[in-house]
């Protein structure tokens, strides 16, 4: 039997910041000093004006979302989205500004709308460890 999670991600020691947050039901992105500009995913670096990490800081971000695309996915065989499907693979838009690739939940596929609000929910994967998701504002 294969035991190999694809869904977890591997956190380490400068990720680690994130996840817990997560775990806590708080998103993070990573805010450059020099240049202003909020990302995600996280990285050390600034990969807009390439300021170092002692110029790139946490902050905590609103939650609050757009839709920007999705995908219904209606097939997949890594464990464990095949229990999963379908589910709707999606990019976001962060009030923020940065763009995210996540989940959409608690919303039929056929009721969703680009440009449509979200917020940030959290999905326990394990005992500790959250994945960020998002749902339609007020779901």
């Amino acid at each position: 039997m294969n035991d190999v999670r694809y869904d977890l991600p591997e956190a380490d020691e400068f990720t680690r910041p994130y996840w817990d947050a997560a775990a806590e039901g708080r998103l993070l992105l990573r805010r450059c000093a020099e240049c202003g500009r909020a990302h995600h995913y996280p990285r050390e670096f600034c990969p807009f004006c390439w300021a170092g990490e002692d110029r790139v800081t946490w902050e905590a971000a609103s939650g609050r979302a757009t839709l920007y695309t999705w995908s219904v996915i209606h097939r997949n065989d890594l464990p464990p989205f095949g229990t999963r499907v379908p589910y709707t693979a999606a990019v976001v838009d962060l009030e923020e500004g940065p763009r995210m690739m996540t989940e959409v939940i608690a919303c039929a596929p056929e009721d969703l709308r680009i440009g449509m609000p979200l917020q940030a929910a959290f999905r326990e994967a394990t005992e500790g460890l959250a994945i960020p998701v998002f749902k339609p504002t007020g779901a």
